[in-house]
């Protein structure tokens, strides 16, 4: 029996299904269980990693965990996974965190680091998945491109190598599911660097209209973003941009060591997810 939390988000609704379509025994922990529709195949756990209850319950009889982990959650999940006898845990983690850093920079990096090194001392067998930034950032455009044929934004030049949210979640049933990654730290990015505006122009020929990206002060998207994003996070994405500006993106092999094939690109995500924009 595998466990995955956060199974209706971007990775973790993958990880089931391709855990449900390889014949595996799968149950999920779920805050809000009627909001989805379930495989018929698929057991779901009402709570989330703060119900000791639900957590015990949704434990009970799992060998193996896909962990979407929330802030705080790394030790109340450790102890509970340990009471429970589980084998194996795959941390959906973050680039962010920083292995040489003393202090992590930020509060993404700094809650991801804080689970990892909860896992790091418990005894279970442990694998963290580190995804630099995802495709699935820029579904934020979907507004700007539904409207019109330029996106607006911060930094164009801000250089990235995102990855497919289906990507991860092949790493992370090959991790679930193989022997041989236990203590491995992956690195998951998409195949190639590419900048805000070098995205917007593969969007645009993914969906053959012209796209373009028009650079807005960082002050002005700062005050654009605000109403939906705390303000730490906010600080943080908008450092991570500045930081990124006149860089080549640093890509990985680790999607297609655990896969047996290339990571997708921007333009495949783009080609898959052409309904939200």
């Amino acid at each position: 029996m595998i466990l995955v939390t956060g199974a209706t988000g971007n990775v973790g609704g993958h990880v089931l299904a391709l855990l449900v379509a390889s014949g595996h025994d799968v149950r999920a922990l779920s805050r809000s269980p009627q909001a989805a529709a379930w495989p018929a195949e698929v057991g779901v756990v009402a709570g989330d990693l703060a119900d000791p209850a639900a957590l015990a319950a949704a434990l009970a009889g799992v060998e193996s965990v896909f962990l979407f982990a929330v802030p705080g959650s790394g030790p109340a999940f450790v102890a509970a996974a340990q009471r429970a006898g589980i084998r194996r845990v795959v941390l959906l983690s973050s680039g962010a965190v920083d292995d040489e850093a003393e202090v992590q920079d930020g509060p993404i990096a700094a809650y991801h680091a804080e689970i990892e090194q909860a896992l790091r001392g418990s005894g279970l067998a442990w694998t963290f998945l580190r995804p630099d930034v995802f495709a699935a950032n820029t579904l934020m455009w979907a507004g700007q491109t539904k409207a019109g044929d330029v996106i607006r934004g911060a930094y164009a030049e801000a250089a990235s190598a995102p990855v497919h949210e289906a990507d991860v979640a092949a790493v992370a049933v090959a991790a679930l599911t193989e022997d041989g990654h236990s203590g491995q730290v992956y690195r998951l990015t998409g195949p190639e660097s590419l900048t805000h505006a070098e995205q917007a122009a593969i969007l645009g020929r993914a969906f053959g209209r012209p796209i373009r990206y028009e650079e807005l002060p960082a002050e002005t998207v700062r005050q654009m973003m605000s109403a939906h994003v705390p303000a730490p996070i906010l600080d943080d994405i908008l450092a991570t941009w500045a930081a990124a500006v006149g860089r080549t993106a640093a890509t990985t092999a680790d999607v297609e060591k655990l896969t047996g094939r290339p990571a997708r690109s921007y333009h495949d995500w783009a080609l898959d997810h052409a309904a939200a924009f």
